[in-house]
């Protein structure tokens, strides 16, 4: 584990809503941030997921994207430092990560979960190929409260988005116990 790796986890602990929806500590301590980057490799190491960290040119890690299976979608998210926000890092890298999982992983579909105030990350979403599939409400905790999430869903190459597991309608309300944060921040 590298400095770097604890600065990026550092600067992300310091923002007003990365914390909220992700497992990065607040406030950061080293202890804190070493387990959640062991966390991360951990998931990786199992399978349970395949945490990326986004660098820029310089080499400076400036957020992360996630793939993270689930019972009903597999599910991206993403995040990037402020101090790193509107350059590109968000698209750049969640478009690599959704091309690799269709390719490599043959997954045959990959969903986003975005709060709809969160229109930075709608345009990021649609600049990459994402389609808005619809609303869960209540899908997200943030903050002990829950949320409503617009959906996004990755289209099949021909176009079509693929069909949802057990044929569910475009709204759909939140699953008792649920507390996903998979949503792109």
């Amino acid at each position: 584990m590298s400095g770097l790796d604890l600065a990026l986890v550092r600067e992300a602990s310091e923002d007003p809503y990365i914390p909220l929806v992700t497992t990065v500590p607040s406030p950061y301590s080293e202890a804190g941030g070493r387990a959640f980057v062991e966390r991360r490799w951990g998931r990786a190491t199992t399978g349970a997921g395949y945490p990326f960290v986004l660098v820029d040119a310089g080499g400076r890690p400036v957020g992360t994207v996630g793939l993270w299976p689930g019972a009903e979608e597999v599910a991206l998210g993403c995040w990037v430092v402020a101090s790193a926000r509107g350059r590109g890092a968000a698209a750049t890298g969640l478009a690599a990560v959704a091309d690799w999982a269709l390719r490599e992983l043959g997954l045959p579909r990959l969903a986003l979960h975005i709060e709809p105030w969160n229109t930075a990350s709608v345009r990021v979403a649609e600049r990459v190929g994402f389609r808005r599939e619809g609303v869960r409400e209540g899908w997200l905790r943030v903050g002990g409260e829950r949320r409503d999430v617009l959906v996004f869903a990755l289209p099949h190459r021909d176009g079509r988005t693929a069909a949802r597991p057990g044929g569910a309608t475009s709204r759909t309300s939140r699953a008792p116990g649920h507390d996903r944060t998979t949503g792109m921040h």
